[in-house]
C-alpha cells in the first residue's frame, strides 16, 4: 500500500471519541437522564454521531488491512490475477477517505442537520425551466450516491419542459453542510434544444438551502400570522394523488414566504411537512439579519453577494464546469450533471476555510 495514502485514524482523532463516547455511556446510563428532556436528546444524539464516526472508521480501517495482506500476499507469491481487485478496493477506499475528510471541514452549528433545497429558474421561460430541472435531476443523482433520502415535496412543472420551482427535503448526516456550499445562482452555456436555429443561450438557475430544524426548535409561528390554502394534487404521487383536497400552501402573513407541499398522504401530514420547511426557512432569515447587523456595524460586505453566480457549467463551444469561488473546475461535465459533484463542494469548503483564517489572521478555531 502507497505510504503516503491517508489512513482514516489520521482524519479525526478515534482515540478521544471513544473517549468521549465511554464518559458518554456513564451519563446516558443515569436514571435521572429522562428528567430534563432536551439534555437527555443532545446527549443522545451525541452519542449516536460518535459512534457513527467510530464504526465507519473500523469499517474503513479493517478494509484497509485487508487490501494490505491481499497485496503482500500477491507480492509473495508473484500473483497478479488480484491485481484489478487491488487497484478497485484502493480506489474505492481513496474516495471514501476522500468523502470523510469532508466531514473536518464541517462544524458549523447546522451543518450535520438534514436540508431544505429549492431550486428556482431565472428569467428565459423554458430555457431556464429547463436548466433548473437538469440541475434538480443533479442533486438528486448526488443524495442517491451518497446514500441520503430525497424526498421532492413540491415541484410545479414548467408550461414546455422543466419546472418552475422545485422543494426537497434531503435527509443524511452533514446534508445541509454540503449542500450550503451549492447556494447561489448556477448559469448554463449550451445550443439550446428549444431553439430551431440551434443558437448558443445562456440560462440562469437559484438554489436556496436551509437547515431543517427540530420539531421543537425555537422559531416558533403564531397561528394568526398564517394562511394556509387546501387543494388538489399535481404530478407525481399515484392514483390516488388528484382524488381529495390534501395539498397545502402555507402562506407567512409577515414575510410573505410561501410553502408548498402536495406529495404526503393526506392533508395534515402536507400540513406538518410545510410547517417545518417555514420554519426552517425563518430560522435561516434570522440569521441572515443577525450576520447582516453584523457586517453592518463592523462595516464589510460579504464578498458575495446573495443571488450572484457562484458556477457556470459550458456545454457549448467546448466542456467545462468552473466554481467561481474556488476556481475549481473539470471538463467531465456528464460526470457533474450525474451528481458527481463532490469535488467541487469540497473546493467550495476549503476555501471558505481558507478565507475565514484570512480574516481572522490564520486563526480559524
Amino acid at each position: 500500500m502507497p505510504s503516503s495514502w491517508t489512513t482514516p485514524g489520521s482524519i479525526f482523532d478515534v482515540a478521544s471519541k471513544r473517549i468521549r463516547i465511554q464518559a458518554l455511556d456513564e451519563q446516558a446510563a443515569s436514571p435521572t437522564l429522562w428528567d430534563d428532556p432536551d439534555r437527555a436528546k443532545a446527549l443522545l444524539g451525541e452519542l449516536a454521531r460518535l459512534r457513527d464516526d467510530v464504526a465507519t472508521y473500523e469499517r474503513l480501517a479493517a478494509r484497509r488491512e485487508d487490501l494490505a495482506v491481499l497485496t503482500e500476499l500477491a507480492r509473495e507469491e508473484g500473483d497478479m490475477s488480484v491485481e484489478d481487485e487491488i487497484r478497485d478496493g484502493i480506489e474505492a477506499l481513496r474516495r471514501e477517505l476522500a468523502e470523510l475528510e469532508v466531514r473536518t471541514l464541517l462544524g458549523g452549528e447546522y451543518d450535520e442537520r438534514d436540508a431544505v433545497v429549492t431550486l428556482h429558474p431565472g428569467e428565459g421561460g423554458t430555457e431556464s425551466q429547463d436548466w433548473a430541472e437538469m440541475l434538480l435531476r443533479m442533486y438528486l443523482r448526488w443524495a442517491e450516491r451518497h446514500g441520503f433520502e430525497a424526498e421532492v415535496i413540491d415541484a410545479q412543472e414548467g408550461q414546455e419542459a422543466g419546472i418552475k420551482s422545485a422543494t426537497v427535503i434531503f435527509r443524511g448526516r452533514y446534508a445541509y453542510g454540503q449542500l450550503a456550499a451549492e447556494r447561489g445562482v448556477h448559469r448554463l452555456v449550451r445550443i439550446s434544444p428549444f431553439d430551431a436555429q440551434k443558437r448558443r443561450h445562456t440560462s440562469f438557475a437559484g438554489l436556496d438551502v436551509v437547515p431543517l430544524l427540530d420539531d421543537d426548535a425555537p422559531v416558533t409561528i403564531n397561528p394568526d400570522e398564517i394562511k394556509v390554502d387546501v387543494f388538489r394534487s399535481s404530478g407525481p404521487g399515484g392514483q390516488s394523488v388528484n382524488t381529495t383536497d390534501s395539498a397545502v400552501r402555507i402562506t407567512h402573513l409577515a414575510t410573505g414566504m410561501v410553502v408548498t407541499s402536495q406529495n404526503e398522504r393526506s392533508q395534515l401530514q402536507n400540513k406538518q411537512t410545510a410547517m417545518r420547511v417555514l420554519q426552517a426557512r425563518l430560522a435561516e432569515r434570522m440569521r441572515e439579519e443577525h450576520v447582516q447587523k453584523l457586517e453592518e456595524l463592523r462595516g464589510e460586505r460579504r464578498g458575495i453577494a446573495f443571488g450572484s453566480q457562484i458556477r457556470s457549467y459550458v456545454l457549448q463551444p467546448y466542456q467545462m464546469v468552473k466554481d467561481l469561488r474556488s476556481g475549481e473546475e473539470t471538463s467531465n461535465v456528464g460526470a457533474v450533471l450525474d451528481g458527481d459533484i463532490d469535488v467541487l463542494i469540497r473546493s467550495v469548503l476549503e476555501w471558505r476555510r481558507r478565507e475565514a483564517a484570512a480574516s481572522t489572521g490564520g486563526k480559524t478555531g
